[in-house]
């Protein structure tokens, strides 16, 4: 069996892959400071929460237990005391059965080699804001990068680095399998000195490294996301015929070959739910329609059209799945010509969550799943908005690459034995 352990896990899409290849798995520790993540990963994979254990918790003892960890409630910064006081007694007692169903370490920066549990693969898709080019487009401003000393959070990085070398130093054994994902950006002349030199130290300790740059698209789902994974095989001081097979294997297998024509995509109207007869359906399109401004005006004019009324586009793709949808640019909207759904100015409306969260590769079942458990039955209090589920599937990967990325990982795993 494979132990997995999910350092800035999200919402565990590396999890959900391994699951639909029918992988012999199981994931031992997970890590993500956010707390719509810790929520939602808990209930994608872990199904619903019985809240019975904390019966006994009131809102101060939650509080004390909650303080122990480095929580966040938007990823950039800490919660406060204050913050977790003015959340529910039943959203704490949520927060806090996520944090223990998942084995949720929370925070990279104190987690220790000699803490983790025993793991076959370790994956790392470490915070994307300070390499990405979407920060200039936005801000204005370049990020810097992961130089070791910027002090960003794209520079957790090295904490990664920190970690195995504990491993090191406590004569623990590496995992055999390091996976990274990231934005193309990271082979920019910005930072590519700097990714080589993390390729460098991963090649001294023994791993074996293919770099990839692969799109969505190639692995039949209708988003132009282009990401860049490394897939890192540990070889040790095997002999020299043992790391030649892996590198054969992995230049053999190349991912970054697949070429889909655009007619072996599959269709956006696969991903798109425009029957408004059924009640989710609407209420999440009424809710994902913005009034008609001059902003908007520039959303409507300059983002893919990817259904018109309740007529998908096939032959259409999204753009990449972003953190937001009310923006320009965005993902690409569905054009109202006849508009029923509201009595206020609008030519359109924007993705909604579901079909976020379907692009990136997660099922209907799970969505469903989680808006079950959205709510508190006693408060009617959301756990998860809306913005925040985007955001969720925006800062999420797209599962069906990691589906072919993680079937090499079990042949390779099979190959090299124990």
């Amino acid at each position: 069996m494979l132990k997995l352990i999910e350092t800035f896990s999200g919402i565990g899409a590396q999890a959900q892959a391994l699951k639909n290849i029918n992988a012999d798995f199981k994931t031992v520790a997970t890590a993500d400071w956010e707390i719509g993540a810790i929520y939602a990963y808990d209930i994608i994979h872990n199904g619903p929460q019985d809240l019975e254990p904390y019966r006994h918790h009131t809102k101060d003892s939650l509080v004390d237990a909650l303080q122990r960890f480095n929580l966040s409630n938007d990823g950039k910064k800490p919660l406060t005391e204050k913050s977790l006081r003015a959340m529910s007694t039943n959203q704490l007692k949520r927060i806090l059965a996520a944090i223990n169903r998942s084995n949720n370490l929370i925070d990279i920066n104190t987690i220790h080699a000699n803490e983790l549990p025993s793991g076959d693969i370790l994956t790392y898709s470490f915070p994307c804001q300070d390499l990405s080019a979407a920060r200039f487009w936005h801000s204005g401003t370049m990020g810097s990068g992961i130089d070791r000393d910027a002090n960003n959070r794209s520079t957790l990085l090295w904490q990664v680095e920190r970690i195995l070398k504990e491993y090191l130093e406590i004569d623990r054994k590496l995992p055999r399998f390091l996976l990274m994902e990231n934005v193309s950006d990271i082979l920019s002349y910005q930072n590519i000195d700097n990714f080589n030199e993390w390729q460098a130290f991963l090649r001294k300790l023994g791993y074996v490294n293919k770099v990839s740059t692969l799109d969505a698209r190639n692995f039949r789902v209708p988003q132009s996301r282009v990401r860049t994974y490394m897939l890192s095989v540990y070889v040790g001081n095997e002999k020299e015929k043992v790391k030649v097979k892996v590198e054969d294997y992995l230049y053999g297998n190349d991912l970054e070959l697949i070429q889909l024509p655009d007619s072996k995509v599959n269709e956006i109207g696969n991903y798109l739910r425009l029957d408004y007869s059924i009640d989710k359906y609407r209420e999440e399109a009424i809710s994902s329609t913005p009034r008609f401004t001059e902003s908007r005006e520039k959303i409507y004019k300059n983002n893919p059209i990817l259904a018109i009324d309740d007529v998908p586009q096939n032959g259409i793709f999204a753009r990449t799945i972003t953190t937001k949808q009310d923006r320009n640019p965005n993902s690409g909207i569905i054009e109202y010509k006849n508009n029923s759904l509201v009595d206020w100015n609008t030519h359109y409306r924007n993705l909604t969550p579901r079909e976020c969260f379907l692009l990136m590769g997660f099922n209907e079942r799970q969505y469903d799943d989680l808006m079950r458990s959205n709510v508190s039955v006693r408060e009617g209090k959301r756990m998860l908005a809306d913005t925040k589920l985007i955001k969720l599937a925006g800062n999420s990967i797209v599962v069906p690459v990691l589906e072919a990325i993680f079937k090499q990982v079990v042949d390779l795993n099979e190959m090299l034995g124990n």
